[in-house]
């Protein structure tokens, strides 16, 4: 499978971006899709996750209520729309998919089968 993850950019704080990500090379159906973010010196970690059906939805506390995740499977790709930006928002995002059997919507790094490249998305104060 292979992940094209587009979008990213610069934005002044407050601000909205969407990252797409889309996906060939496998049955889109058959995968939980989430979205990592690493900042310089920090860990990956999961700001929202989505699973196959797009029923069942994830988001770190820190994004809640400001960042959507969304699949369109017809189209083979997953959204992030992100709202209200701010500084501390500010990391390489990677999309990314995991095989999965179940409806969980949880991703974990280890677990991660295909990994997108990373978007920058800046955002200033």
């Amino acid at each position: 499978v292979q992940l094209q993850a587009s979008g990213g950019g610069l934005v002044q704080a407050g601000g909205s971006l969407r990252l797409s990500c889309a996906a060939s090379g496998r049955t889109f159906s058959t995968f939980r899709m989430g979205w990592f973010r690493q900042a310089p010196g920090k860990e990956r970690e999961l700001v929202a996750g989505i699973s196959r059906g797009g029923g069942t939805t994830y988001y770190a506390d820190s994004v809640k209520g400001r960042f959507t995740i969304s699949r369109d499977n017809a189209k083979n790709t997953a959204y992030l729309q992100m709202s209200n930006l701010k500084p501390e928002d500010t990391a390489v995002y990677y999309c990314a998919a995991e095989d999965s059997s179940t409806g969980s919507p949880l991703l974990s790094p280890r677990g991660v089968d295909y990994w997108g490249k990373g978007t920058q998305v800046t955002v200033s104060s």
